[in-house]
């Protein structure tokens, strides 16, 4: 049996589901896209191909194995995009939510029933139907959970929408004892810079009290004031609309001092060595070109 445990997004790393980009299918269609950012390199025909994708993933999967991390990674579905394993389950404290995703993203979850059968039955969580949510949008913080959402009235003709107001609720409801702080997104279907999919990509905390924040991600300037007040503007890295564009709030950390970091952000890579990190950087821009990156494609099971 697995022992969930993941209370923040810094704890030191002990096991893990990467994402698998074997057999992920040929280009999509633009309308089999769920994102703008796709839909721009299948029309360019600069969309990713499998064999880059899996080397990317392969470097991230060193430097686990280099640091000693449990790594699952999801059964191989043929011709099925599974690298962003956050998108279907997520683990809060001792608890694996599964996300209700997009209807057309079934699958995904079987690949992993052999991790989620690991787990003692009463604390794998399926939320009612009603309640739409994706671990992208939602961040443990010790006594926190943040989470982004989006209570538009449009809220139904946006696929980049992914997290609704109930789903705050209901999580709000299992953790009685945490303060669930949600925050309203930047949503556009058909424009990739002024769309914040996910929290997580326009927001990251860091070990050392540190944060990555992007401004214009969030639709209500206080709630994006109450981050820059709680960590404090010192320990704040902004990162600039374009900075958004290619994921940089989306790395991933090891530990409160090591985090995995795209070998080409190299004003934040900078910062980060700067503030005290040890930054392990590796190549994934043709996996951030489906606007996802490193943390979209992790779910941790362990941390501590």
């Amino acid at each position: 049996m697995i022992k969930l445990n993941v209370k923040n997004e810094t704890s030191r790393l002990r096991s893990v589901v990467l994402g698998t980009a074997e057999s992920n299918g040929p280009t999509p269609k633009v309308e089999e896209c769920y994102d703008p950012k796709s839909i721009e390199h299948v029309l360019a025909g600069t969309y990713p191909t499998e064999a880059d994708m899996v080397r990317e993933m392969d470097a991230v999967a060193e430097v686990f194995k280099k640091y000693d991390v449990q790594v699952f990674r999801p059964e191989v579905i043929k011709d099925c995009n599974q690298i962003f394993t956050r998108d279907i389950a997520f683990v809060v404290e001792d608890k694996i939510i599964r996300a209700n995703i997009l209807p057309n993203r079934e699958k995904e979850i079987e690949a992993i029933r052999y991790v989620w059968n690991q787990v003692t039955p009463e604390n794998r969580i399926i939320l009612p139907e009603e309640c739409h949510v994706e671990g992208g949008d939602v961040i443990p913080w010790n006594d926190y959970i943040f989470m982004g959402t989006y209570s538009g009235e449009d809220y139904p003709q946006l696929i980049t929408a992914r997290t609704n107001i109930d789903a705050v609720i209901a999580i709000q409801e299992l953790f009685p004892d945490k303060i669930v702080k949600s925050f309203e997104l930047r949503k556009s279907n058909t424009n990739a810079k002024e769309n914040a999919l996910h929290l997580d990509c326009c927001f990251q905390p860091l070990g050392k009290g540190k944060a990555i924040l992007h401004k214009n991600g969030f639709l209500i300037e206080r709630e994006y004031d109450w981050l820059v007040n709680f960590f404090g503007k010192e320990n704040i890295f902004e990162i600039t609309k374009d900075e958004m564009y290619q994921m940089c709030s989306n790395v991933f950390s090891i530990s409160e001092d090591v985090i995995i970091s795209e070998q080409n952000f190299t004003r934040l890579n900078t910062w980060l060595r700067e503030n005290g990190f040890t930054v392990e950087e590796v190549p994934y821009a043709e996996i951030g070109k489906q606007e996802g990156l490193l943390r979209c494609s992790t779910m941790p099971l362990v941390r501590g």
